[in-house]
């Protein structure tokens, strides 16, 4: 068998439609449950990379046909040391060297860019946080370490108990006496774009890492504007709720929910977050029951709800088992050392 690497040239239309028939047979059959990856999404990611990011890209052929896709994320800004790696090999294809090649390729470029750690992620349709899926096996055999693991629940809208909702809602006001709840759709209103700046660059020091080395994004009004641009030009669109402070008129704590262009059944429940100095007056669950019942009231069609928490954060999972996620899948992210 003839492996060879190749960079993919972004403006080769051939090519990156057939990376984006690799990356997304790869995802139906490791999350068979989740709508297919969507073309805007791969194709905007193409284009324009995360804001912050260098993004390089190539192509394993196996005997003159491109089998296998590989994504480098560079960051410019914070993380200067590591670099994350998305290495999709069609299931038609696996087991016949071509995602090691792949890596090996990917090696070559971070070590020329003196980064010296590659980070990348696993799914597997165990909902027991275990590394079980054959890309653990693939990751723990180039020498890469297991470092987070996260648990995937999913909130079933058809079955909703609202009547809990009612409960859970009625017992969080009941302890958030100071605080209102304030809603938008989209883009943050500019008159809350610092608060959720600051809320959104907690989130790596808040939620728990396990043993990634990943440093937080500065707060910056600037870097929020150019992600919900990169957002929207992936097709991506966001309902939020937010906690908000009656004595400062301060954000406090923020929850969104995403939904993708075309797939009007299924959306991903993001951040939860509480500003440390205010938890204790349940704003999670307030803003998380609102957020809800806000996104139902404009997406009918909504029946999924999807969300990722690592295994170790027992405070969010039972926010979320309350109002009825249930384990189904996992996520593992790795971490190689060079």
């Amino acid at each position: 068998m003839d492996i060879v690497v190749t960079p993919l040239d972004v403006a080769d239309v051939a090519a990156t439609e057939r990376a984006y028939e690799i990356e997304a047979a790869a995802r139906a059959a490791d999350q068979p449950d989740l709508p297919r990856l969507s073309r805007q999404r791969f194709f905007a990611g193409l284009r324009r990379p995360w804001p912050g990011d260098d993004d390089r890209h190539a192509l394993g052929h196996l005997d003159g046909v491109a089998v296998g896709y590989l994504g480098i994320s560079l960051p410019q800004r914070e993380n200067l040391e590591n670099a994350g790696l998305v290495l999709a090999v069609h299931p038609e294809y696996r087991r016949r060297g071509v995602g090691r090649a792949l890596y090996e390729y990917a090696v070559r470029i971070v070590r020329e860019e003196g980064r010296k750690r590659v980070i990348g992620e696993v799914a597997t349709t165990s909902p027991e946080a275990a590394p079980t899926a054959p890309g653990d096996a693939f990751a723990a055999a180039i020498g890469a370490k297991a470092a987070l693991a996260d648990v995937r629940r999913r909130l079933d809208l058809t079955t909703l108990d609202d009547a809990e909702l009612d409960r859970l809602l009625a017992e969080g006001l009941a302890r958030a006496e100071g605080y209102s709840v304030v809603r938008w759709q989209g883009p943050t209103p500019d008159e809350y774009a610092e608060d959720i700046a600051y809320l959104d660059s907690r989130l790596i020091s808040d939620a728990p890492l396990g043993d990634l080395t990943w440093e937080a994004a500065r707060p910056e009004v600037t870097r929020l504007r150019e992600m919900e641009q990169a957002h929207q030009e992936r097709g991506h669109h966001w309902y939020n709720s937010a906690a908000r402070h009656d004595a400062t008129g301060t954000l406090v704590a923020w929850t969104a929910i995403g939904m993708s262009a075309g797939c009007d059944w299924h959306g991903f429940q993001q951040i939860t977050l509480v500003e440390p100095a205010h938890r204790g007056h349940r704003l999670g669950i307030v803003i998380k029951v609102d957020n809800l019942r806000h996104i139902r009231e404009h997406e009918p069609a909504l029946r999924v709800l999807d969300t990722f928490n690592a295994a170790v954060n027992g405070h969010m999972i039972s926010i979320n088992e309350a109002l009825g996620f249930r384990a189904v899948a996992g996520m593992n992210s790795w971490q190689a050392t060079l």
